[in-house]
């Protein structure tokens, strides 16, 4: 196959690995195995631009994207519905999108895995016609982002730590929204602290990513907590992966949602993939099956199409 690599220089675990060297391993692993691979490595303000050089290529298969959940939503929205596939060197503080795919969370692993791996379609979601691979949130995870946006931090241990920091300081000044969700026939009207809105259903008993990425449904997380020993309670349960034992969480699925805001907008944030985005008053979120081919070790594929 013919791979074209975007590393991002900035991005989590590439910020603090010798990105030459790696670049050199990458390179040799492809090339031993009959691939061939162009290398760019960008910083973070430029992987944008990277990824759609890349991604417009004629003579490319796949496009490897170096990085965080950022720089793979950004890479998966660029292929959504085009025939070159998707790989992934997971280099973020969670890689939620890529856990959900099986591929291995160190680089030189999922390097190596690249040998072993198949071309396999899976579900991307969108919201606003915003494509994204794991997850659109108003409310707490939003604010949180806010806060640890302010924050400085050097390193994965680093941001992991801003985030608790973040989380803490979001969970004891909450804030309400209230909103309208149409999920099929049903209409809610509620005030909620946070809706989460995940591409396919999270699994149990792990942290909040998907087990299968062609599930064809939306999840669709609704926080009905207000007090600050609820909200901590909550963020617990959500680090464990045990949302369905939670009182103050309310759970839905489709392939359609529509999300109205009756507060006002301009105070709060959306974010997506963990990136924050202005909010709008009305979010279509829907889930596109299929559109997306990822590169995924075989042992991955043949247990998701069992």
């Amino acid at each position: 196959m013919r791979f074209a690599a975007v590393l991002n220089q900035d991005g989590g675990t590439l910020r603090t690995t010798d990105i030459s060297a790696f670049a050199d391993r990458l390179r040799e692993t492809l090339e031993t195995q009959g691939h061939s691979v162009q290398i760019d490595i960008v910083a973070g303000r430029e992987i944008a631009a990277a990824l759609k050089r890349a991604a417009a290529k004629p003579n490319i298969d796949v496009v490897i994207a170096g990085g965080g959940d950022g720089t793979v939503s950004t890479a998966a929205s660029l292929l959504m519905n085009k025939k070159k596939a998707l790989a992934i060197l997971p280099a973020g503080t969670m890689n939620l999108f890529a856990r959900g795919l099986g591929i291995p969370q160190t680089l030189d692993a999922a390097l190596k895995s690249f040998a072993g791996s198949e071309v396999t379609a899976v579900d991307i979601a969108s919201a606003n016609g915003q494509p994204f691979v794991h997850q659109f949130s108003i409310g707490m995870h939003a604010r949180m982002v806010q806060l640890r946006e302010k924050m400085d931090f050097g390193s994965r241990l680093g941001k992991m730590r801003a985030s608790v920091r973040a989380a803490w300081a979001t969970i004891k000044n909450p804030h309400t929204l209230k909103v309208t969700l149409t999920v099929g026939e049903a209409e809610i009207i509620t005030r909620a602290t946070g809706i989460s809105i995940s591409n396919n259903l999270f699994g149990e008993g792990h942290l909040p990513y998907a087990d299968n990425p062609v599930g064809g449904v939306l999840g669709i997380y609704v926080s009905v907590a207000r007090r600050r020993r609820d909200l901590a309670k909550l963020f617990l349960v959500m680090l464990r992966g045990r949302w369905r034992d939670s009182e103050h969480v309310e759970i839905h699925q489709a392939d359609k949602a529509v999300l109205k805001i009756h507060s006002p907008v301009k105070k709060f944030s959306a974010v997506m993939d963990g990136e924050l985005f202005k909010l709008e008053r009305e979010t279509v979120v829907e889930i596109h099956p299929g559109a997306l081919n990822v590169l995924v070790p075989a042992s991955t594929a043949h247990a998701k199409a069992a």
